[in-house]
């Protein structure tokens, strides 16, 4: 008889903090997404920049909009990549840091103020106000994936960057708590765990690929990094330096490849082809003269291709274009992100490889945009330094780094050792909410 679900979540344990004194150690990390299944495998830790040391990607059709619908497909497209990534590296892995971005994800903000009484803050108040902001934080029947302090207050004054030995009344903190469905989550531990893999930590996606193409100017003076995957939309604001909110969009790429194929009578596969080699996200005066050649939906040797301008294609591309840029405008202004530092956005995920968007969506949001690619790792291979890849290689970077995660904090007696299989991710789960 199948063990019972449990029906509370525990708190992750983080990886360890490394410092740049510790050696080089291998980590693997996963990036599940709707159309594809990518991993890699990274020396972390020393006085260099991470280093790849192996790579691997399956196509995968076990999730739709990131979540997992079957198991035994995205079970066989976990191992392949796995595979491939541990050949490449010769070693084998127990456990990855996975990127995660399905389950409805959203963020809130959660605060907590002790009495400092006039004396100079000590390290104890520090630990004392991050137990204070744990206790906080109400995940509303959800599971938090990531609670991330904020900005500190000391007696009413807002954004002190570090209140260490400073002296104050009262010291606060406000919390970006980021969750996701329960639900959701718990399929994804499962189709990992089902790859006998553990998981040493959750990551938020647009969290992931934030590390990896932003810069810390652009996270002090504000932007929106916009991740337009296969199946979802991913969306991460900063402000000051860290993420201040997160949205998730149902909608990404794969809707403008099932746009064309249903425009034109083609199949999946020929309506990708032509978004990546014909598409654009902004017409030109030869699209009109210039044709593309629509590929039969039935290869039965009596249908023959069709001739279109490329125009067409571009008009059926900018439909979906409008429709999803539209929910990101909402979303952005759900978020804050308004007013006249609001003018910075940066582009990634596979969506972001379609030709002109970035002015398309410079001129539909009326902000500046550029493309965000991969950077900070070393030996990241070519294959992997497009903007599809963000997220993979952010993964990277969070697990070479302290998050300062206040609710994954480890726990006195605990082992951060990721146990391999399912039965470790529901135990290390158990009780988060």
């Amino acid at each position: 008889m199948a063990p019972k679900t449990p029906s509370r979540i525990p708190p992750r344990l983080p990886l360890a903090p490394l410092s740049r004194s510790q050696p080089e150690r291998p980590v693997a990390v996963l990036d599940v997404g709707t159309s594809k299944v990518s991993a890699l495998i990274a020396l972390i830790g020393g006085d260099s920049e991470p280093r790849v040391i192996g790579s691997g990607q399956k196509p995968c059709s076990g999730l739709k909009r990131g979540a997992v619908t079957d198991y035994e497909k995205a079970e066989m497209a976990i191992r392949g990549a796995m595979d491939q990534a541990e050949r490449a590296a010769g070693i084998q892995m127990n456990s990855v840091v996975g990127g995660f971005a399905a389950g409805s994800m959203a963020s809130m903000m959660a605060s907590a103020e002790i009495d400092i009484a006039g004396a100079n803050i000590t390290p104890t108040d520090m630990v004392t106000l991050r137990q204070a902001g744990r206790a906080a934080i109400d995940p509303r029947g959800r599971t938090v994936v990531h609670a991330l302090p904020a900005l500190y207050t000391m007696d009413g004054l807002v954004g002190v960057e570090s209140p260490l030995g400073l002296h104050a009344d009262r010291l606060g903190m406000d919390i970006h708590v980021m969750t996701a469905e329960t639900p959701a989550i718990l399929n994804y531990g499962r189709a990992v765990g089902q790859a006998h893999l553990g998981v040493s930590a959750l990551v938020a996606s647009p969290l992931a690929a934030s590390l990896a193409v932003l810069d810390a100017e652009e996270r002090d003076i504000g932007v929106a990094l916009i991740e337009i995957g296969a199946g979802i939309t991913s969306i991460a604001v900063h402000k000051f330096g860290i993420a201040v909110g997160v949205a998730t969009i149902p909608m990404g790429s794969v809707d403008i490849t099932e746009d064309i194929a249903a425009a034109f009578a083609t199949r999946r596969s020929g309506a990708e082809r032509l978004k990546t080699f014909d598409g654009a996200a902004v017409a030109t005066t030869r699209d009109q003269i210039e044709p593309v050649i629509i590929p039969p939906a039935l290869e039965d040797g009596l249908s023959e291709p069709v001739k279109v301008p490329r125009a067409a294609l571009v008009a059926v591309i900018r439909t979906r274009l409008g429709m999803l840029f539209g929910e990101i405008a909402r979303a952005l202004a759900t978020l804050g992100f308004v007013g006249p530092q609001a003018r910075r956005i940066v582009l990634t995920g596979g969506g972001a490889d379609l030709r002109s968007i970035a002015d398309y969506a410079g001129t539909y949001l009326g902000c500046n945009v550029r493309i965000g690619r991969p950077r900070g790792l070393i030996g990241l291979p070519q294959a992997q330094e497009g903007p599809a890849f963000a997220t993979l290689a952010g993964l990277v970077l969070f697990a070479a780094s302290d998050s300062g995660d206040i609710w994954h904090q480890q726990l006195a007696g605990q082992s951060n050792e990721p146990r391999r299989g399912l039965s470790g991710v529901i135990e290390k789960l158990w009780g988060s909410l």
